[in-house]
Order: structure tokens, then sequence, then C-alpha cells
């Protein structure tokens, strides 16, 4: 029988208070995980916990800014005392900033280098000589369709997403015969409350120009939502994936298999 439970497994999820993250840790405490999770910010953490709380799960919510190799250690450690060796490892934090290439500071693009995949890094250096200790683990990316493609305004993003691809193969190649298995989950459109402004029908009852670009791009004619990405993270994240590993699994409703339709 196929294993997908995470029954007695500790998971740590970055930057998973609410969105996409809070979906993944949801999903993982459901399958029987316990949850660690952090945030930037302790009044983020607080509300992650009051999310938690309201869907039953005893997540643990700490302070930390993932690009910061000290604070990383300290989460790390403190995770292990308060719930045992981490077992999955969900690189999940990410920011982007949409700025045309040629008048983005330097600095912004540092920042997103630093937080999307820098930081993916650093947390997964952190991890990997417990899990090797351990007999294995799972480390799982959040990659992205940008992973492969490129877009107006998103140069950095881009060049963090593919950096992360690459990172997830090599963490692969390097740590394979430990056991541990390191994929990616590259999301599609997602909608979330950051979206719904681009997803609200116009006054005259039309879709919003970008609502309609994404369906019109998207075999499933719909976006995504954040349960959509449950089963592949489980799937990542379970026994069930023990010789998946180096490979990105993109749950984009099959937008990168598609070249669009044709203009009428």
């Amino acid at each position: 029988m196929v294993n997908f439970s995470l029954e007695g497994k500790v998971a740590l999820v970055t930057g998973a208070s609410y969105g996409i993250g809070f979906a993944i840790a949801t999903a993982f405490a459901e399958a029987g995980a316990r949850i660690a999770f952090n945030d930037i910010r302790q009044e983020l953490v607080d509300k992650g916990l009051a999310s938690y709380r309201e869907k039953g799960i005893d997540a643990k919510g700490y302070v930390c800014d993932v690009t910061r190799e000290d604070q990383v250690r300290a989460l790390v450690a403190a995770v292990e005392k308060d719930l045992g060796p981490i077992n999955i490892l969900v690189n999940n934090a990410g920011i982007i900033k949409r700025i045309p290439m040629t008048e983005m500071k330097a600095e912004e693009f540092r920042q997103v280098i630093d937080v999307d995949l820098n930081a993916p890094f650093i947390v997964s250096k952190a991890v990997i000589p417990s899990m090797i200790k351990n007999g294995g683990g799972k480390i799982i990316n959040i990659c992205s369709m940008m992973s492969e493609l490129g877009r107006e305004t998103v140069s950095a993003y881009a060049a963090a997403k593919g950096g992360l691809k690459m990172l997830t193969r090599n963490i692969a190649s390097e740590y394979g015969e430990y056991n541990i298995q390191c994929n990616g989950i590259g999301p599609g459109y997602i909608a979330t409350p950051q979206t719904a402004p681009l997803r609200e029908r116009q006054p005259d009852g039309s879709r919003h120009p970008f609502d309609a670009f994404i369906v019109a791009k998207t075999p499933a004619a719909r976006w995504g939502t954040t349960d959509d990405l449950k089963g592949p993270a489980v799937f990542l994240a379970s026994s069930a994936s023990d010789f998946v590993n180096g490979h990105v699994l993109y749950v984009d409703g099959g937008i990168l298999a598609y070249i669009g339709k044709q203009p009428q």
C-alpha cells in the first residue's frame, strides 16, 4: 500500500503564517505531522498561530529572518528542542518586487535573491546534518513558473526561482545517497486574497483583463487554489515519493504545457 501518512513526522514550513505555506502546513498536520513555522515579525507569527488554532492544529510559531544564518540556527535548535528532529522542510518564505529591470536598484534585486534563493540554501544547510544523522528527510522548495518562464517586471524573482530550481537539483545530487529527497513545487496562478483584485468583475460584468489572460492561458480554465497544492505537497513529504528526487512538480493547471489559444 502506498503510504502518504506523515504520522510522527516534524515539519518546518518557513513563512507559513498564511497563504500557500499555511495551506501546505495544514495539509501536513491533517496527514499526521507536527508543525513548526516561522515569520519575520511576532505579529505575523501570532496571526498564524490563531489561524492554526481555528483549524484545531497545535502549531509552534517562531520569529526568524531566514536570510540570517544565526537566526536560522537558533530556529532549528528551538524546533528540535520543542518537537524533535526536523523530518520535512518546506522553503516557502519569499518575496516579489514587480519593477522593470532598468528601473530596479541593485539593492532591490539583491533583496529578492536573498529571500528567495539564499534563504532556502541557509535553512536547508541547517537541517541537512540532522537529516543525515536520522537516516533521511524531505526538502520541498517552493519554486514558480518563473523557474521556467520570464515575464516583464520580475527579473529578480525569475532569477531567484530559476536558481532555486537548480539548488533543488543540486541538493538531490549531493545528498540523495543519505536518503534525502529534495524536490520543488511550482505553483501556477493561485487565487488568494492578494490576487483577489485581479479577479474582480468589471462594471460591465466582464472579467478583469489579467483574469481573462490567465484563464485563457490555463487549460484548466481557472485559477488554482491553495487546496490544489495540498496533495502534491503531502506526496513529496511522504514515503510515497522516496524515489522522486531533484524534480519540480508544477501545479499550474497546464500553463507550461500550453502554447495558448489562437487569436480570434
